[in-house]
């Protein structure tokens, strides 16, 4: 009970970085935000991890190269989906990256030599027949919904090289990969700025102000770091497989309501019909490749936890 119980919290708050992002009402430059979220998230888990896994945190001696590139990967994905978050409605940003299943199996295939069996045409047809009836291309909205489909795609290479070198996203190794997206995105600090980073926000529905830095720390705290920090624990009961199923349906969903009661986001009906097939197919495909290998590793986090 405990284990569903830690689930139901970390996708609550994998679901949370649309909020935050939009919270900050554009006050920091969203490079930036990504750059304070690695650092706070990597502050975060460098502290918990060991006390967690009972493992003290050791430099990835011999392996520094995979934690460099993962890490810039998570730069990649997490940079790129929290500048969606910025363009587009939460729905929207959450349900085009779920494409990232879809860009895993083509990647697999490519260079992993993994086959394609009679139903992934059906499975296919199905997301192919959701992203058109989402209208990835609606006017005002084609930027950020094309930057979501990225993040999948860049999401996706990130778990195809992890199961290319027999890895995990979760451990120890994953507080290192996070410093060097940290370092990756620390120029913005020079290029774009810090940020009003000691301003106020008025929420007159609140009656109170409250600081923007506020809202960068929740990025880094719950959306991250505490994410990874409850998949280290839960991945000790339950499959990955299991985890990842669970994620690729409920996250979108949460997120999305999130958004509509926080922000009054109503999704499109198009994007939630769409979206519907969409979560649907990926559900499908990764039941399916889990069965065809129930062993190897999948992906344990979405792009906004590393999600």
């Amino acid at each position: 009970m405990k284990t569903w119980i830690l689930l139901a919290l970390i996708t609550l708050s994998e679901a949370t970085i649309g909020v935050f992002v939009k919270l900050t009402d554009g006050r920091i430059p969203v490079q930036t935000l990504t750059f304070y979220a690695f650092a706070i998230a990597t502050v975060f888990l460098m502290l918990a991890l060991p006390r967690v896994t009972k493992q003290p945190l050791e430099l990835p001696r011999g392996n520094w190269k995979d934690t460099f590139f993962i890490g810039a990967l998570i730069a990649a994905q997490s940079g790129f989906f929290n500048y969606a978050m910025t363009l587009v409605p939460i729905a929207n940003a959450v349900i085009f990256w779920s494409v990232a299943p879809f860009f895993t199996f083509i990647l697999s295939w490519l260079f992993l030599g993994e086959k394609a069996k009679k139903s992934y045409i059906l499975i296919f047809a199905i997301a192919l027949v959701g992203i058109v009836v989402a209208k990835p291309l609606q006017e005002g909205y084609m930027l950020g919904n094309m930057v979501a489909l990225g993040v999948g795609a860049i999401y996706a290479a990130m778990i195809t090289y992890i199961r290319h070198e027999g890895k995990t996203e979760t451990g120890n190794d994953i507080a290192w990969s996070l410093l060097f997206a940290a370092l990756i995105m620390f120029p913005s600090l020079l290029f774009v700025g810090p940020g009003d980073i000691t301003g106020m926000i008025r929420y007159e529905g609140l009656g109170l102000s409250l600081p923007v830095m506020l809202w960068a720390v929740g990025l880094g705290l719950i959306s991250m770091g505490f994410a990874y920090l409850g998949i280290s624990i839960v991945l000790k009961s339950i499959n990955a497989n299991v985890y990842s199923l669970v994620d690729i349906i409920v996250s979108p969903a949460v997120a999305t309501l999130w958004g509509f009661l926080i922000f009054n986001e109503v999704p499109a009906s198009s994007m939630l019909y769409g979206g519907a097939l969409l979560l649907g197919a990926g559900f499908w495909l990764t039941r399916d490749m889990s069965r065809d290998d129930p062993s190897r590793p999948v992906h344990v986090c979405n792009p906004q936890s590393a999600h």
